[in-house]
């Protein structure tokens, strides 16, 4: 085993070890400060199936209100209520820290299965090397690998997908072709998904240079002919079960809208994937080159689509090819919060009068049409407006507002820019915004950690 997974495994003994003797004096406490009848209503689970109930509760969490943190503790109180956990345990704890991006956390659990005498299964391991991709850690992926090999799993088709998303997350194209060449040999085709693989590998190549993009327009071309990866169904049936989407698998940058109702069209899996790099790369040469080749193969924009076009144009300072991008779209169709969001922050880029003009206009239309922020919409818009060194910070103030008048409170890194942009400004100490905001700092500041710069405490 590599000195990574070494490292990875014994801080999860070392944690669980810690928790325990913790807990264990605890325990011994039990029988004398708390009667059986408080116990009982301080528990929340007694059984594995209520402790599987619990799992899975956490693990089907949306996004931005996501617990999958609180899964670890969740499994070491079972364990002090020792309650045995079963293989259906341990599926919910490790998709659950797939889902959260926590290798440490799904590491461990994979240990702890095995220490139980449960071998993990290919659907198992699916899920793990998913999310060494989702934390962009193609080492553990490979070591995984060769993990099943070893143990004398055989490699599903799905398999072979997750282990080329996982490496195309790091940039390691030798390794995303060496994948390739296996899928090849074992009678496989390539689908879409290895191509979208494909383009994230160049996409995230360092350093990016003209074949980065002349390669995703390829790709795009050739997905065109793609084949379907030798499967039967009962490679998705526990996706399904499990409710991981295929984009979720994989890491595709749609994983979180899917579900959404005619946000993302799934026969344009290769454009969502080639357009969201055009605009992480900020090439809006070749957007436009693949808007076309969309457009001549009969599509239309859906709303993942006009999104990323709009936050590319925006990231290359053209404003006016976003905004005729999201009237074109919000003309025909209904638009999504994101767009409004995404047309506001990006208008946000440089500070610049107009831009600010259009921010704050788009936001008010958004609030005009009953569109309410959530945290993290409401987060990304703070911390772009708290950057404003000069004018009124209206657009600041603006988002502050909204947010609490609907009780939802942002990131620190969001309050912290805030409430440093309101100390910029000659606003009198006792200003009751100034002191909702110091207060509202100081409390996340607690329960998440010290403020992390001296500023945010002037």
């Amino acid at each position: 085993m590599s000195l990574l997974s070494n490292s990875l495994l014994l801080q999860g003994r070392l944690r669980h070890a810690a928790a325990s003797a913790v807990a264990a004096a605890a325990m011994g406490r039990r029988g004398v400060a708390t009667s059986t009848e408080e116990y009982n209503r301080r528990n929340y689970a007694n059984n594995v199936s209520e402790y599987n109930t619990v799992f899975g509760s956490l693990t089907a969490q949306r996004r931005h209100v996501s617990r999958h943190y609180l899964l670890r503790d969740a499994y070491d109180d079972m364990m002090l209520d020792g309650v045995q956990p079963v293989r259906d345990t341990f599926h919910n704890l490790i998709v659950g820290a797939m889902k959260g991006s926590r290798l440490q956390d799904a590491v461990y659990f994979r240990d702890q299965m095995k220490e139980m005498g449960l071998q993990p299964d290919v659907n198992l391991y699916n899920f793990l090397i998913s999310t060494c991709g989702k934390s962009k850690n193609s080492d553990a992926a490979i070591m995984l690998l060769e993990e099943m090999k070893a143990h004398g799993v055989k490699l599903k088709g799905e398999t072979y997908i997750c282990l080329l998303n996982a490496l195309a997350a790091t940039g390691r194209t030798d390794q995303v072709y060496a994948i390739v060449r296996d899928m090849t040999a074992a009678g496989l085709g390539l689908n879409k998904f290895c191509y979208a693989g494909l383009i994230t590998a160049f996409k995230n190549k360092a350093p990016t240079t003209e074949e980065t993009m002349t390669k995703i327009v390829e790709f795009v071309q050739q997905s065109k002919g793609w084949k379907n990866v030798e499967r039967v169904s009962k490679d998705s049936s526990e996706n399904i079960m499990m409710n991981v989407s295929e984009e979720e698998l994989y890491n595709l940058p749609t994983a979180e809208y899917v579900h959404r109702r005619a946000f993302v069209y799934k026969q344009m899996t290769i454009y969502h994937v080639a357009i969201h790099a055009c605009a992480d790369l900020k090439s809006k040469e070749t957007l436009e080159v693949l808007l076309d080749m969309l457009t001549k193969d009969g599509f239309t924009y859906d709303a993942f689509i006009t999104m990323q076009a709009m936050r590319c144009y925006l990231q290359c300072g053209d404003i006016d090819s976003a905004v005729k991008i999201f009237e074109e779209y919000t003309s025909s169709k209904s638009p999504p919060a994101e767009l409004y969001v995404t047309l506001a922050e990006g208008a946000m880029i440089g500070h610049t009068p107009r831009g600010m003009q259009l921010a704050q206009e788009t936001i008010e239309k958004m609030t005009s049409r009953n569109f309410f922020l959530n945290a993290r919409m409401g987060t990304d818009l703070l911390l772009a407006a708290s950057g404003e060194k000069t004018g009124g910070y209206t657009i600041a103030n603006y988002v502050w507002d909204l947010m609490q008048n609907r009780r939802i409170t942002p990131s620190l890194p969001a309050v912290e820019a805030y409430y440093k942009g309101l100390k910029e400004r000659e606003i009198p100490s006792d200003d009751p915004r100034l002191m909702n905001v110091s207060r509202v700092l100081d409390n996340l500041s607690i329960r998440f950690g010290p403020r992390r710069n001296s500023n945010a405490q002037a």
